[in-house]
């Protein structure tokens, strides 16, 4: 579990770090857009209100509260899981980097109302016109994470 709460620790201060950077100390929420490395690395602000791709977004303080209690209960029980048994260190990983980015942007909902999207990766023959932050990318890996590796070690073992 130490593992679990130390990964989910560095990601939620380097997802608050870096929105108040970008947000705050760059001034992106004022100027909208940052080009850093086009077409490659930009940064492009973007204020979420739903989930992934603005699914589920509202203006509403029910779809707020909806999901910021959602992405706490999901938090909550990944960690009781964790704490059930021994996991492969992947597997601890993997749960800290979701608990962490959820936490992150449960923060931003409380804070701003909506979380903070900021990083927009592109190709010259595409302009990609959607923006995530560090959070989403931790939630992304740790569920990932969660799928491949739980229960490869059961696998293992009956082998």
């Amino acid at each position: 579990m130490r593992t679990t709460a130390w990964t989910a620790a560095l990601v939620l201060m380097l997802d608050q770090a870096s929105k108040y950077i970008v947000v705050h100390g760059m001034g992106l929420d004022r100027a909208g857009a940052i080009d850093l490395l086009p077409p490659w690395l930009n940064l492009r602000m973007a204020w979420n209100q739903g989930i992934n791709f603005g699914l589920f977004s509202g203006e509403d303080a029910i779809t707020r509260w909806g999901l910021v209690a959602l992405a706490l209960g999901i938090a909550l029980w990944v960690w009781l899981w964790i704490g059930r048994g021994r996991h492969d260190a992947r597997v601890t990983v993997s749960a800290g980097l979701l608990i962490g980015g959820a936490l992150g942007n449960v923060i931003d909902r409380i804070a701003y109302g909506a979380v903070a999207d900021f990083l927009n990766m592109s190709l010259p023959i595409w302009q990609n016109p959607y923006s995530f932050n560090i959070a989403d990318i931790a939630i992304f890996l740790g569920a990932a994470g969660l799928v491949l590796f739980t229960g490869e070690a059961d696998t293992k073992r009956r082998r």
